[in-house]
């Protein structure tokens, strides 16, 4: 019987699993899938797991009978693709799911900073209603930067419209009928850049991508923009965004993501990881350093996370597993 084990799932994401049981043997787990514990899935021939879980070749060689990754993500970059393409094993995505929510979640942060939200809550709740030092800015009429006009992109624009800011965009692979639909302005990065009021992130994280705004791009900036990233840690580099913070260059932050978030979850991951050196160090401490700031504002990966975006996600992820037992997969990365 065809075993499959679902990582990270909690309570009410088993009913929908259930449905895979006239497939299958349905195994559940709270842990995320690691090196430590995938020596008991060796039999296990598929696995549904979050981005929490990180495939690499260690974990990967401790599933031998594993045929079928289905992750309950967009991105796919804590998998080890090169490996499971020399072993055959497929791997799915959930390529559309959510994309209002983080666009929804992308205006939360703008708003928190540019109406100083989290400083005038926290105030009124230690009883001290003056409005000192809590002077905000209008989106209106403002410039926001879009890089990436995917899914997600479409509908940060659409909601930058709504409060009437005007939208530059970069895309590789830029679309005008989008352009003219939406009443966007496509331009090159550097222009993006020096002209953006506030500069949001809507990229995958890949080789082609990382440290995607370095030192250099930071210095293009105009001063006091405003930078939110909720697409992967690795695009952005802390090093030289904490850089521009204390310049001033970069007046506040707002960040979903950063690029060592699995190392913070998980404290005694640290211990291991200084020994074993498969993280960077440096940019841990930084993360750390911008946890503390005030002018930056940390959420923990959760732009995704909505009932609504949960539901698709785990519908997805049910029907790209019934696929593959069906002989014909969907949405392979």
């Amino acid at each position: 019987m065809t075993k499959i084990a679902v990582f990270e799932a909690e309570p009410w994401e088993h009913d929908p699993y259930r449905l895979l049981r006239e497939e299958g043997e349905v195994l559940f787990c709270q842990e995320t899938l690691s090196a430590a514990n995938a020596g008991a899935y060796a039999d296990v021939r598929i696995v549904s797991i979050s981005i929490y879980s990180i495939l690499n070749e260690e974990v990967l060689k401790g599933l031998p009978s594993l045929e079928f990754i289905a992750t309950r993500s967009a991105g796919f970059d804590h998998i080890a693709l090169d490996y499971c393409r020399n072993r055959g094993i497929k791997v799915s995505n959930v390529p559309a799911y959510g994309a209002c929510t983080v666009a929804e979640h992308v205006f939360g942060l703008i708003l928190t900073i540019s109406h100083r939200l989290f400083d005038a809550v926290d105030r009124t709740r230690r009883g001290d209603f003056s409005i000192q030092g809590l002077q905000g800015f209008d989106l209106n009429g403002k410039t926001l930067g879009v890089v990436g006009t995917g899914n997600i992109g479409q509908c940060v624009i659409r909601i930058a419209r709504g409060f009437g800011m005007e939208v530059l965009a970069f895309d590789m692979r830029p679309r005008q009928d989008l352009a003219s639909l939406l009443g966007f302005t496509y331009t090159g990065m550097e222009e993006l850049l020096e002209r953006s009021d506030i500069i949001t992130l809507h990229v995958p994280s890949n080789e082609g991508t990382k440290d995607f705004l370095n030192r250099e791009r930071f210095r293009m900036m105009k001063r006091g923009v405003v930078v939110i990233n909720t697409s992967r840690g690795p695009v952005l580099n802390v090093q030289a965004l904490l850089e521009a913070l204390a310049e001033g260059r970069v007046a506040a932050a707002g960040l979903d993501v950063l690029p060592e978030e699995p190392v913070i979850r998980e404290e005694a991951e640290l211990v291991k990881t200084i020994f074993q050196r498969q993280h960077n160090l440096q940019d841990l401490l930084i993360d750390q350093v911008l946890l503390r700031m005030r002018n930056v504002y940390v959420t923990p990966h959760s732009a995704f996370y909505t009932r609504e975006a949960l539901l698709a996600i785990v519908d997805t992820t049910v029907e790209n597993i019934r696929a593959f037992l069906r002989g014909t997969p969907v949405n392979l990365v």
